[in-house]
């Protein structure tokens, strides 16, 4: 007995050596990151060696080398789901430029208030949650300057506002884009909220953007601000 007791590693739950290679290993795992779950082989042969060579007067604590166990395979566990999210977030990321690339040549419809006047023609939607009369003026986008302005009562729910580029002078603007703004009030004098929508040819899809962004009469916009598809196909 004295003589195994002087030939046993003096340790307390497990030798001095292999607690060291342990805490090694433990090191490279944290710097190393996702290859925890490749070593995992490796913690359960650590873990082996250090039942092996336990001091016999002082075992391993079954309960902590288990929760060892538990730890580690539930860190491994969410190293696996962080692998499948990014799986699926780049499978989405795919869909999204699908979709967007399936919109080129298509006349979608968006909310906005800047329309590309093309031939001497432009309309907007307007849309009113009442009777309202309504003074719209149109301005250009580039420099600001007011092209044209009307008053006119609308109706509730959406319609067409169209504009051949004459100014109220009768000068022809040319083409080019063009900004409309409306004040409303109903008939007690109360201001209406009237939204503006506008309608153009997807021109180009920029995929470098996330998500992919959509090229309107040089406005960009993404997939879920389309409202409608008017026409599909080149124009």
């Amino acid at each position: 007995m004295t003589d195994t007791a002087t030939i046993a590693p003096p340790v307390v739950s497990g030798t001095t050596p292999v607690s060291s290679t342990s805490s090694s290993s433990s090191t490279s795992t944290s710097n190393t990151g996702p290859s925890i779950a490749d070593n995992f082989q490796t913690f359960l042969n650590l873990l082996t060696t250090q039942l092996q060579n336990q001091d016999p007067l002082s075992p391993l604590d079954t309960n902590q080398f288990t929760q060892q166990l538990v730890m580690f395979a539930q860190v491994e566990q969410q190293l696996k789901s962080n692998d499948q999210l990014s799986t699926l977030v780049s499978l989405q990321q795919t869909a999204q430029a699908t979709q967007a690339l399936n919109f080129v040549g298509a006349t979608a419809a968006v909310d906005g208030s800047t329309a590309a006047m093309t031939k001497s023609s432009v309309a907007w939607t307007l849309n009113s949650p009442k009777p309202t009369t309504a003074t719209i003026t149109i301005t250009s986008a580039t420099t600001g300057q007011t092209a044209f302005s009307t008053t006119q009562t609308l109706n509730t729910g959406a319609q067409t506002f169209a504009w051949d580029g004459k100014g109220n002078d009768g000068t022809q603007f040319p083409d080019g884009n063009y900004k409309i703004s409306v004040t409303a009030t109903d008939a007690s004098g109360q201001t209406a909220a009237v939204s503006t929508e506008i309608q153009g040819v997807v021109d180009s899809v920029d995929l470098t953007q996330t998500p992919p962004t959509l090229s309107i009469g040089g406005q960009s916009f993404t997939v879920n601000q389309i409202k409608q598809i008017i026409r599909a196909g080149a124009a």
